[in-house]
């Protein structure tokens, strides 16, 4: 069977170089078996080549995103509050071997641009301002790092819209003078509507958004707990799973804009943050359930039509994120086990140096010693973002993104 995928990629290869070593007749004689097998043999052979090192976006994107879909891995999608938290995520992609997504949240973006003028009627404006600083400094780094990155934004719900119509008014910018977005995609969380105005405002954005090559992320579905001021830790636990006929309704409309590009963050019992084991239920199947229905609704031959997003990642088994990826998930959101992780890297070094950060001078090696390589920020910090790398790592492994660019 190996030999035979060798064989034919070979053939492919021949084709495509000249037509006129090889009969048209041979071309025709090719099963449909065949052709599949061929098919499968390049679609996973390598990235696809629009995909390259620096940001991602438009088909590109969409290349590489069913790139990850036919070949079976999702890519971690960290939301970055620093950047020591954009470097981690940067520095982890090139140790790894893999894409990475690194978002904003609306919090974020305040955070980024200062808490000082995060405040009042500023909030918004502010917010839009350091997301855009934050995606400018992965723009400036990411080439450099030597791996494919999607920017992208979290959460939006509706009494957020002004914050996300600020970003596609700077991704609009960006577009006229480079020719493509500022940002990969943006996510609107409007699950806590009624399915019809959620769906409703989704194609507006997306009809908006299509005109610039944004990709839009949409949620079906609520995902419990809380995160960065998304307060679901009381919500009716059957809103946690999403039924089929309610994404094939979100499909149907958002595959009808022009141009529209869309994945779908669609409930599966996800919860954001950690809990003890069994507190939280997640039910993947419904995912595989969700993706045989639209197959069979499209009489299509493919069998995972939607792009989907799995959200609370963080706590997730391997074995539930695997059975996940298996039905068609792309990305999946980890944000509280890097939260951790890069505070525990301050706090392993500040145990291991503690004697040395006690004052300036003065340690075991001598009252009069200094101690400015122990306190500088620089110090800790990358004991942050080696820590997070790591976590980083665990979570590649996880989601069967090493090596894989």
């Amino acid at each position: 069977h190996r030999h035979f995928k060798k064989t034919m990629l070979a053939f492919l290869l021949l084709l495509g170089a000249g037509q006129a070593l090889i009969a048209p007749s041979s071309v025709h004689r090719s099963t449909p078996r065949m052709a599949t097998a061929v098919a499968e043999a390049v679609k996973t052979s390598k990235l696809p080549a629009s995909v390259k090192p620096g940001v991602v976006t438009g088909q590109a994107l969409m290349d590489l995103l069913a790139y990850a879909k036919d070949t079976g891995f999702a890519i971690p999608a960290v939301n970055a509050v620093s950047s020591c938290g954009i470097n981690a995520c940067l520095e982890a992609a090139k140790k790894f071997g893999g894409p990475m997504i690194v978002q904003f949240s609306r919090g974020g973006g305040q955070f980024l641009a200062g808490k000082a003028v995060s405040q009042g009627d500023m909030i918004d404006k502010a917010s839009v301002a350091g997301c855009v600083a934050g995606a400018l400094q992965v723009r400036q780094l990411a080439e450099l790092y030597g791996i494919p990155v999607i920017l992208h934004t979290d959460h939006c719900m509706r009494d957020w819209l002004p914050w996300f119509d600020g970003l596609l008014e700077e991704n609009e910018k960006y577009f006229e003078a480079h020719g493509e977005p500022l940002f990969s995609s943006h996510m609107l969380d409007l699950s806590e509507d009624p399915l019809e105005e959620n769906i409703e405002t989704c194609v507006s954005y997306l009809e908006r958004m299509a005109k610039i090559d944004l990709l839009l992320e949409m949620e079906l579905g609520i995902t419990g707990g809380e995160e960065d001021g998304v307060d679901n830790t009381d919500v009716d636990n059957s809103k946690l799973y999403t039924q089929p006929e309610e994404v094939y309704e979100v499909y149907k409309a958002l595959s009808a804009v022009p141009n529209g590009k869309f994945t779908v963050a669609a409930a599966f019992g996800n919860v954001h943050g950690v809990y003890s084991p069994g507190n939280v239920k997640l039910e993947p199947v419904i995912l595989h359930n969700t993706q045989k229905y639209i197959s069979e609704q499209l009489s299509t031959e493919d069998k995972k039509p939607v792009y989907f997003v799995f959200h609370g990642g963080s706590g997730s088994s391997q074995e539930e994120i695997r059975y996940a990826i298996e039905a068609g998930v792309i990305k999946m959101n980890i944000d509280t086990d890097t939260q951790w992780s890069f505070w525990d890297g301050i706090r392993q070094y500040e145990a291991a140096n503690r004697d040395y950060l006690q004052t300036q001078i003065g340690n075991p090696d001598g009252a009069d010693k200094p101690n400015k390589k122990y306190y500088d920020p620089r110090m800790c910090l990358r004991a942050a973002e080696e820590a997070t790398v790591d976590r980083l790592g665990q979570a590649m492994e996880d989601l069967k993104c090493v090596n894989v660019v």
